[in-house]
């Protein structure tokens, strides 16, 4: 990151950080801090309580754990821990805890990051033997301070991290009671990508007078976006995405990119695609075990795999530090949710690419998200078989010259000079680059992807797609590729649609934004969620409570014949 020359802190040393951090920061090869280090770290320092908006992987995990590294004594820590990080996900808690771990070493920090899926009583021993810094998602930190195994009355500092996404997820009221548990003198540190109004409101009744830090208003980016993102979009029919993505990705041809997906049996359709065109891609979704994900996420950072086909919920968190692409499958239905899946790339002075496949009907959620934004998503054509020869043609010459600069061809001269006896010089060289091109699996029954005039796409009409039909489902039919759950509980236990939102998001791998429709009668409640996630909530949720009662949860049909 090219440091600003107006700017008085250039260096770590220059922020007055300790020693033993100064060692390993150089010691993990940080030569500099990124802007949001260097506005941030100051009044951090010096206690104060801050709002800063950042895109994800802008470096505000250092941030905020250089600050509180930098008070930690030396000797005399108590038991319980000084500093609270909340966090919306297990990966993202991982991953804070990491960085601690890398920054604090030097110094002996006590970190421990704890949330669902973990075993709770090995979380319990490690709390007893005392901790300084707790990364905790809302739910598991909830039930600790139930147990009485977390006690808050020694923290300092409380973190909230990826603060809209918490709220997405439906972790308000979770976060608001665990605020409550902590002392009122603590500062309170609030990052997010984007900050709206109930944001807004969370600081306004917990920060004091909070320094204000928003990213990117300089360069006339919407702040929390990074600066250095192409943005564009492809109308295509439903039927013609996977090749679409194929077409775009060829010509793209990205060092490493993620493509989100809505569902898990759209990622593991589309990771199956993409295979059998020849690229090495990796599904991610809620579906799969921990150890599963990690070796996945493994691959992806060892450059064994290229793309990585994902869901939202199970991308949440996920830092690849060579990232260079990240494709809308669908467009995202919320422009929160466009800004923190783009924020993965344009950072630390690389450019990255954004794009989105977009059907006809989606054509006004597009420009909502520009609205939002305040950036343009450029619309292009779909690559044509023409455009996409030519770019193979392009890599082939460019393989061909990576070749011929390495200078040791001398072993293949015979080969050469025994055909220059037959064939003109010029016809050997075309027959060698026919082979190279043939090689790079240039397709040669490749069919044009019909084109969808932007006029169209503005209308919403799209015959291939829709046969000319429109949809009208009744009002008790899901969604599709919902389905609706029965809840044993009701408006007489006093439930509300965010206790029922805020049950699925922390006791399964749901985001609030994956929960659809919510009815709520005297006794019972109905619940809208994808259907590939059903059965997961289900067995999740027979485990927990809601609002302190536990709950018959199943499928609605399931309900109606016992009614």
């Amino acid at each position: 990151m090219i440091p600003d020359e107006s700017d008085g802190a250039t260096s770590f040393a220059d922020l007055g950080l300790r020693s033993g951090l100064l060692e390993a920061l150089s010691g993990l090869g940080y030569e500099e801090p990124t802007p949001i280090q260097r506005e941030a770290i100051p009044p951090l320092v010096e206690r104060k309580d801050l709002v800063g908006q950042a895109a994800t992987g802008t470096g505000k995990t250092a941030a905020f754990a250089l600050p509180v590294l930098q008070r930690l004594p030396e000797e005399g820590r108590g038991p319980g821990p000084t500093t609270l990080v909340l966090v919306p996900t297990r990966e993202l808690a991982v991953q804070v805890s990491q960085a601690f771990h890398r920054y604090g070493r030097g110094l002996g920090v006590r970190v421990l990051p704890i949330y669902g899926g973990q075993p709770i009583g090995w979380q319990v021993k490690a709390l007893g033997r005392g901790v300084d810094v707790v990364i905790a998602t809302p739910g598991r930190a909830l039930d600790h301070i139930g147990r009485e195994t977390l006690r808050l009355h020694d923290v300092q500092t409380v973190v909230l991290d990826e603060a809209d996404e918490m709220l997405d997820m439906g972790f308000a009221d979770d976060i608001e009671e665990i605020l409550q548990e902590t002392p009122e003198d603590r500062q309170t540190v609030l990052f997010s990508a984007t900050l709206p109004p109930r944001i807004e409101g969370l600081a306004g009744r917990y920060l004091k007078d909070p320094v204000r830090i928003q990213m990117g208003r300089e360069t006339g980016q919407p702040p929390g976006m990074p600066p250095l993102i192409r943005q564009s979009a492809y109308m295509v029919a439903r039927a013609h995405k996977p090749a679409a993505l194929g077409r775009v990705l060829d010509v793209e041809a990205p060092t490493a990119a993620i493509v989100f997906c809505r569902t898990r049996e759209e990622v593991d359709q589309l990771t199956e695609t993409l295979n059998g065109r020849g690229y090495r891609a990796e599904a991610l979704h809620g579906g799969m075990s921990q150890e599963q994900r990690d070796r996945v996420m493994g691959r992806l950072r060892s450059g064994a795999a290229e793309l990585l086909i994902a869901t939202d919920v199970a991308a949440r968190g996920l830092d690849v530090e060579h990232l260079t692409h990240v494709v809308n499958y669908n467009v995202p239905s919320a422009s929160d949710s466009y800004v923190h899946r783009i924020g993965r790339i344009g950072r630390a002075g690389r450019e990255g690419v954004a794009i989105t496949l977009a059907e006809p009907r989606e054509h006004r959620m597009l420009k909502a998200i520009e609205r939002a934004t305040r950036q343009r998503i450029s619309v292009e054509k779909i690559p044509t078989v023409a455009d996409l020869r030519a770019r193979r043609l392009e890599m082939t010459r460019a393989t061909l010259n990576e070749v011929l600069l390495e200078d040791d061809l001398e072993h293949y001269r015979a080969v050469v000079e025994s055909l220059t006896e037959e064939y003109d010089i010029m016809e050997v060289a075309l027959a060698a680059v026919k082979l190279a091109y043939d090689s790079s699996g240039a397709a040669t029954d490749e069919e044009e992807i019909p084109q969808i005039a932007e006029r169209a796409a503005r209308d919403g009409k799209d015959r291939r797609d829709t046969g000319g039909r429109r949809e009208r489902r009744g009002n008790r039919s899901p969604a599709p590729g919902m389905t609706r759950l029965f809840f044993g509980v009701g408006r007489g236990s006093g439930i509300r649609p965010q206790d029922l939102v805020g049950a699925i998001a922390g006791e399964s791998r749901l985001s609030g934004r994956d929960i659809g429709a919510i009815e709520i009668a005297d006794r019972f409640s109905l619940v809208e969620v994808p259907e590939a996630a059903a059965d997961d909530v289900i067995n999740a949720l027979r485990r927990s409570t809601i609002k302190g009662r536990k709950a018959t949860v199943r499928r609605e049909r399931d309900a109606a014949n016992k009614r």
